[in-house]
């Protein structure tokens, strides 16, 4: 049986504490390096997008760079994966603007998941939802059935989510991640909303200041430990092995984008310094 919040075991252990010291040591740099790109909306525009992208693959939503930037010119001939992908994006979008008012609330999740869906089913009321091995059909874990046992995880969710407590934020976010996707509260779209909170918590808590960090990727490489990890915690109460994974991933995640970020300033100023030399050119052509 699931659990509410907080864990109860003791989580700040020595290689815990090490681990969420150097993440958010790399979290901090990536805050400074995007804060300083000139123009924030392609920063953004790009960065959701290839989000987007990672998050459904892991889903089995495969599309390409060049089926996404179809779809941006037109939606209505986009490929149905590419719908959903920039489905996913609008969905991270609007939910950074849900949280202007200070927090993430349930109904908040509950338009971020009906943006991506594309649908209103909402909260699970039916009983049957089972997470099988796609390759076997065996049952590898099975959420609360009960709609009352889900609102009521749910509520307790939200409130840890939105009160503060002694933990660092990093640890927190990995606990969020944990116990949303052991709800499983919608019939689908789970683990996309999944990773859009991951992004909306940091920013919730002043850890970055724009949505540019995700760990999709990180977890498109190291997908099989991601889903080893998630049954131990049920399984085993292995909340330790859990939360390393995911501040290593927050921390190899965030020194990749920062060098990702330096690369496109560099290249924008390239871009701009040979626009201003060939203006130059034909300004004294004429």
């Amino acid at each position: 049986m699931l659990e509410f919040l907080p864990v109860k075991q003791e989580l700040e252990t020595k290689e815990i504490l090490k681990k969420s010291i150097s993440a958010n040591r790399a979290l901090a740099i990536l805050n400074e390096t995007a804060k300083s790109v000139p123009n924030r909306f392609i920063l953004i525009n790009a960065l959701t997008l290839q989000e987007a992208k990672d998050s459904s693959e892991i889903e089995n939503i495969i599309t390409t760079h060049d089926e996404l930037y179809k779809a941006d010119l037109d939606l209505k001939s986009a490929t149905k994966e590419a719908k959903e992908v920039k489905g996913y994006q609008s969905a991270l979008l609007q939910g950074v603007d849900l949280i202007n008012n200070g927090i993430l609330s349930i109904n908040d999740i509950v338009k971020i998941q009906g943006i991506l869906e594309n649908n209103d089913a909402g909260i699970r009321t039916q009983v049957g939802t089972k997470l099988k091995n796609d390759k076997t059909g065996e049952v590898i874990y099975e959420p609360p059935q009960d709609y009352q046992e889900i609102i009521k995880l749910f509520n307790n969710l939200e409130s840890y989510i939105n009160e503060k407590n002694d933990l660092d934020s990093l640890i927190n976010m990995a606990i969020i991640h944990y116990q949303f996707e052991a709800i499983h509260p919608f019939y689908d779209g789970n683990g996309r909303t999944g990773r859009i909170i991951n992004i909306l918590y940091l920013m919730l808590n002043d850890l970055l200041d724009l949505p540019v960090l995700y760990l999709s990727g990180y977890i498109i490489n190291n997908k099989a430990k991601y889903y080893q990890l998630l049954r131990e915690v049920d399984a085993k109460d292995n909340w330790q092995g859990w939360i390393l994974y995911m501040l290593n991933g927050l921390e190899q995640t965030a020194t990749q984008t920062t060098l990702l970020i330096n690369d496109i300033t560099n290249l924008m100023g390239k871009t701009k310094k040979l626009l201003k030399k060939n203006c130059q050119k034909f300004i004294a052509k004429i």
